[in-house]
């Protein structure tokens, strides 16, 4: 009973319409691909050169405390009172809190670029296989030149003999 509904279930043989829907389908979802790849490009590109900007200015703030650091340190040694020692305590405070955020825009930035790499990677791939499908287009849409039938050359032959036969 088992082997006589199996053989109810055999598949239909695909139609050339089935086919070129299928290779028109995969072409479209390659182009999608493509163009929602070049977007992401697009958006990670700006995200790491936000994020390449505020590097630049927490390292800029960074140096800055580093010099108020040592200027409060002076301070301190010259006068041990307690305004200086607070004042110290809050830029060494302030420079722990940088490194960390130093730390996590480059954790951040790490992610994005090898996001971004992946992306550029896809995209160049989707690029060469539209280039492919693009150029195989070309050549199957070329029309076909028409034969010369045999007859038609065996008289240019022999026309071209005599010819040379009267020079």
């Amino acid at each position: 009973m088992a082997s006589k509904k199996k053989a109810k279930k055999a598949k239909k043989a695909m139609t050339s319409d089935v086919a070129k829907k299928a290779v028109d389908a995969a072409i479209a979802s390659l182009a999608g691909v493509g163009s929602m790849s070049a977007k992401a490009i697009l958006a990670l590109s700006k995200e790491s050169k936000k994020l390449l900007a505020d590097a630049k200015n927490i390292s800029k703030k960074q140096a800055l405390l580093l010099k108020k650091k040592k200027v409060a340190a002076k301070k301190l040694k010259k006068d041990t009172n307690a305004v200086n020692k607070k004042a110290l305590k809050v830029i060494e405070k302030d420079i722990a809190a940088k490194k960390k955020d130093v730390a996590g825009i480059a954790m951040q930035k790490t992610v994005v670029l090898e996001e971004l790499a992946g992306f550029k990677a896809v995209s160049k791939q989707v690029a060469a296989y539209e280039k492919a499908v693009a150029m195989t287009d070309k050549v199957l849409n070329k029309s076909k030149k028409k034969k010369r039938k045999k007859k038609a050359v065996k008289k240019t032959v022999e026309l071209v003999s005599e010819i040379e036969a009267v020079a």
